[in-house]
């Protein structure tokens, strides 16, 4: 049986603002099957953000399961986070799922996998997927030695990411939030 492969997502918060942005890219075996999938949601009303890597029908099944937590607790992140996970590591169909998600509102970035891990970065930067290392390490960088907004973090992280990753694309989906005002999104390889 094949794999499907492929997924880089990240999530950077800098100066009151969040960025999520992930690539177009889905593989199977050594063959692209898509190069414009949108593996980044905005959520309870533009306030949150979410993106997955892994499966894909796991993920949105994950994802409807958070909306719900979300809607729940009034928008709380980190209390729809925790409950995604118990229900994740607990619930005989969820714990088949194969997937992990990145969240973020304007204030927090999470991490949250089905080993019952919700995990909340030090330095404001969380990625996942076949070239999370890659945006991780170019945005780490990148935030020591300039002073790009989030989202153009974000964007440069994500084009860094698949100039080495053969399973990212430079086809950038780019999602941006600060608390006060709703999402905004951007697509595209590399204008906003």
């Amino acid at each position: 049986m094949l794999s499907l492969r492929a997924t880089t997502v990240i999530a950077v918060r800098r100066d009151g603002q969040v960025a999520m942005a992930g690539d177009g890219q889905i593989t199977m075996g050594d063959t692209v099957m898509k190069n414009s999938a949108v593996k980044i949601r905005t959520m309870y009303r533009g306030q949150v953000l979410a993106g997955f890597a892994g499966a894909v029908a796991d993920a949105l099944a994950l994802f409807d399961r958070f909306e719900t937590q979300l809607d729940r607790s009034a928008g709380n992140l980190r209390k729809a986070a925790v409950d995604l996970a118990k229900d994740w590591r607990t619930d005989r169909y969820l714990r088949r799922l194969e997937a992990q998600l990145v969240l973020a509102d304007g204030a927090t970035l999470l991490l949250v996998s089905g080993d019952g891990e919700v995990i909340e970065p030090d330095n404001d930067v969380v990625a996942i997927g076949s070239g999370g290392q890659y945006a991780m390490a170019a945005a780490q960088a990148l935030m020591r030695h300039t002073t790009l907004s989030a989202a153009e973090l974000a964007r440069a992280a994500m084009e860094v990411a698949a100039s080495i990753c053969i399973y990212t694309n430079d086809n950038i989906t780019l999602h941006c939030v600060d608390g006060t005002q709703p999402a905004e999104a951007a697509k595209g390889g590399t204008s906003d």
